[in-house]
């Protein structure tokens, strides 16, 4: 780890590199339906908590409830700052609520709800990959489902589009989705670029409801 004389002209942006070319957030959970492996927000934590110390950083995760056409989402923001010069990074996800509710009051779902949106906008921050949404053994019992298939990059692709196009986007989507993928395609990045559309969506809609 760094010493507190060797991050003191480190920039926000040269800290958050540091975490994402060092972290080890291994998949240390098992899905027993699934039978595969995953990590959930408290792994992240646990393993970014020695780089917060380390960089002089603290982390801040704030969620809030949004409504999109008639869903609820819960949008999580990570913002990742720094001590000495309170600069920040902040990265959104978004997670719907699931409409069954079966074996769960409206509080445990939106703690679900919350818990997913989080692992995503860590995800996104420290550029750690997932291959399984819904990934929880307490999910699959809740609900009597196994963990959906994982989507391709083109199904996630043809979303994103979708969404690019509710915001108010017309030509353009191609360059944007190779701008953001130049560096490889994940569920990471995918969704960093789904929290982003989702943003400018719920922000018209607020301006529109003025």
């Amino acid at each position: 780890m760094a010493t507190a004389k060797e991050t003191k002209n480190l920039t926000i942006n040269d800290k958050l590199s540091a975490i994402q070319t060092k972290i080890k957030a291994p998949k240390n959970l098992y899905n027993s339906f699934g039978k595969y492996n995953y990590r959930n927000a408290e792994s992240i934590l646990e393993a970014v908590k020695p780089y917060l110390e380390s960089l002089n950083l603290f982390l801040v995760i704030n969620d809030s409830i949004v409504m999109v056409g008639e869903r609820y989402y819960v949008r999580a923001t990570a913002t990742l700052a720094d001590c000495e010069t309170g600069e920040s990074i902040e990265v959104s996800a978004y997670a719907r609520e699931t409409e069954e509710k079966k074996g769960m009051d409206g509080s445990q779902v939106t703690g679900a709800t919350s818990s997913y949106a989080r692992k995503y906008a860590l995800n996104g921050l420290f550029l750690l990959d997932d291959t399984k949404d819904a990934d929880t053994d307490e999910y699959a019992k809740t609900t009597g489902k196994v963990a959906p298939k994982e989507a391709s990059e083109q199904e996630l692709k043809d979303e994103l589009n979708g969404l690019w196009e509710k915001a108010g986007g017309k030509d353009g989507f191609e360059d944007w989705y190779k701008k953001n993928t130049e560096k490889g395609f994940s569920t990471a990045v995918y969704a960093t670029m789904k929290a982003t559309l989702m943003k400018k969506i719920n922000d018209d809609k607020a301006k529109e409801s003025k």
